[in-house]
């Protein structure tokens, strides 16, 4: 869960693109570039939801073990640290693999493209087609 070699310097500005709000799923994943704001270790790779979101970070509310108890804890990490969890799309896809597997059919999980509008007609009205084409070069000296 860690930047791959050559991508250590940067970090993308879809980072700081993505909005978070109070009820978001997302992961933990620490960015090595970027020190503050860095979660603890044991935070890393585990899943949380939102709960405050100030200026430049995210307050999450995460689950650590403590001996035998599981703590709810509350954390404050920056955006740079933090990615959308896909907890709820594995989990939407485990339940249409087992209704398939109940009815013995087979299920499409990929995500597909928007597909192509359907054929039809453009009315003119009328009017004629317009031509449009690009205007010759010319070179001038």
């Amino acid at each position: 869960m860690t930047n791959t070699k050559g991508k250590r310097r940067l970090v993308p500005l879809v980072t700081y693109m993505r909005i978070y709000k109070k009820g978001d799923i997302v992961d933990i994943k620490g960015m090595g570039t970027v020190q503050k704001g860095r979660p603890h270790k044991c935070y890393h790779g585990k899943t949380g939801r939102v709960y405050n979101v100030p200026q430049h970070a995210v307050g999450i509310v995460v689950n650590k073990q403590v001996k035998g108890k599981i703590l709810a804890k509350r954390i404050n990490v920056r955006i740079e640290h933090i990615k959308y969890s896909k907890s709820r799309d594995m989990k939407e896809n485990d339940q249409k693999k087992k209704e398939a597997k109940e009815k013995g059919t087979w299920v499409q999980l990929k995500r597909q493209p928007a597909p192509p509008r359907e054929a039809h007609f453009v009315r003119t009205n009328g009017k004629e087609p317009e031509l449009l084409e690009p205007i010759p070069y010319e070179f001038m000296a």
